[in-house]
């Protein structure tokens, strides 16, 4: 995977993500009557699934670079464990005084860590597909 494929893919998955938490807190928002926005923004939210996503990217292109696709697998389950250790954070996590209701915020933010690492393992496949493709024609 060339820099182009992995920077196309880290703004594919990176869209994915953002616009899967806006829809979630909007639900969530409407659904339980609270409103964090001036904790966890619209660009805080942005911000977090492109370093995410960008990261992620990055990892796969070094990895396919060292062994090819072989650490794919490994690195899925190494975003993953990741991806469930950042709950932590959001657990130990002090909200300002004037928030109401902070005990929904966890509820809230722990299924958006998710994202990044759902929307970077669905589109990685059509990345992959391409990589073949392109390996095909080049010989």
């Amino acid at each position: 995977m060339n820099w182009r494929k992995t920077f196309i893919l880290g703004i594919v998955s990176t869209f994915l993500a953002s616009i899967a938490c806006l829809i979630y807190a909007k639900i969530y928002k409407e659904a339980f009557y609270v409103d964090f926005s001036k904790v966890v923004g619209l660009k805080d939210l942005v911000a977090a699934c492109a370093i995410g996503c960008f990261l992620m990217a990055t990892g796969y292109h070094f990895a396919i670079k060292w062994k090819g696709e072989r650490l794919i697998g490994l690195m899925n389950v190494l975003y993953s464990v990741v991806s469930f250790a950042s709950i932590a954070g959001v657990l130990g996590f002090d909200l300002p005084l004037d928030v109401e209701s902070p005990e929904m915020f966890p509820g809230m933010v722990i299924p958006m860590h998710f994202f990044p690492v759902l929307s970077l393992l669905t589109i990685y496949p059509f990345f992959s597909n391409l990589n073949n493709n392109t390996d095909e024609l080049s010989k």
